[in-house]
């Protein structure tokens, strides 16, 4: 029976080949063939705000998505044709965890930590603060300060962090605590009727994690740092949600595992039927 799957994958360094890694040249050939099929609903769900994932989708020649989770899982849009529609639904959600306050009212909070530096304007939105940091700094002491700021307000947040291996810059976004990626994604499937079993999410870095050692069937591509890779298989290990977790190694279609290369292993490893619509033409 041919059956209908949602396929949730990060874009950089994850779909994009914009890392150190080597790209296998029919990867996104055969992504954008998977992502075609007509029983296939595809997500991208991104750190990047609107904006950049068009200009993503532009430069890399990317299938246009049905959905867009984007700002690290604090908006969700519908994608139409070149129509974009924010999902209200999304936005109500999540905004009790912070007691009716948005993105400005956060700032004064952490005001006193020199550690953090407030990314762009255009890096924030209602719904999600981010900062620089040091890469290279232990940042555990940093978030257990943040933390006891957000407990003291009665604000239910999570601190996410991650780093840009490109530039070597730690990046850390303070989100509803319902609004992270593994939220967003639960709730685009929850909307869309679909299950653990005809979904699968593909990721790479620290912000991935979430979605990754969740029940939700997921691939970690093969060009994701050790550190991450470490980090995916002890959690997976602690929340018994290993068998939701598959690491990407390479051989699948005589590719190499990085990128979308990855994306297509995994997939074909829950869902084998979707091999054959990655061959197929039709």
């Amino acid at each position: 029976m041919t059956e209908r799957i949602l396929l949730c994958t990060d874009l950089d360094r994850t779909l994009l080949p914009n890392g150190d890694a080597p790209e296998s040249a029919q990867a996104r050939t055969l992504f954008a063939r998977l992502a075609s099929h007509p029983n296939c609903t595809l997500a991208y769900v991104s750190g990047r705000y609107k904006a950049l994932v068009q200009e993503a989708i532009a430069e890399f020649n990317l299938p246009v998505p049905n959905f867009v989770i984007g700002d690290v899982g604090t908006s969700i849009y519908q994608v139409d044709a070149k129509d974009w529609q924010e999902w209200p639904q999304w936005a109500a959600e999540i905004a009790a965890d912070w007691g009716g306050r948005e993105q400005p009212d956060l700032q004064p909070l952490f005001s006193h930590l020199s550690a953090l530096t407030l990314q762009e304007s255009s890096k924030q939105n209602r719904f999600k603060l981010s900062y620089y940091l040091s890469a290279t700094a232990d940042p555990e002491p940093l978030l257990s300060a943040m933390r006891e700021c957000l407990t003291q307000e009665s604000i239910r947040a999570e601190l996410i962090y991650s780093v840009d291996e490109s530039t070597a810059t730690g990046l850390l976004d303070v989100l509803p605590a319902s609004a992270t990626k593994y939220h967003a994604v639960e709730f685009l499937m929850q909307q869309l009727g679909f299950g653990l079993d005809n979904t699968v999410f593909a990721g790479d870095s620290g912000n991935d994690l979430p979605v990754l050692t969740s029940p939700i069937n997921s691939v970690l591509v093969a060009n994701a740092t050790d550190e991450v890779r470490r980090q995916a298989l002890q959690l997976a290990r602690e929340q018994a949600t290993e068998a939701a977790l598959y690491l990407a190694a390479g051989g699948f279609m005589g590719m190499n595992g990085n990128y979308g290369a990855g994306i297509l292993e995994g997939v074909a490893h829950y869902l084998p039927q979707t091999k054959q619509w990655m061959n197929s033409d039709d």
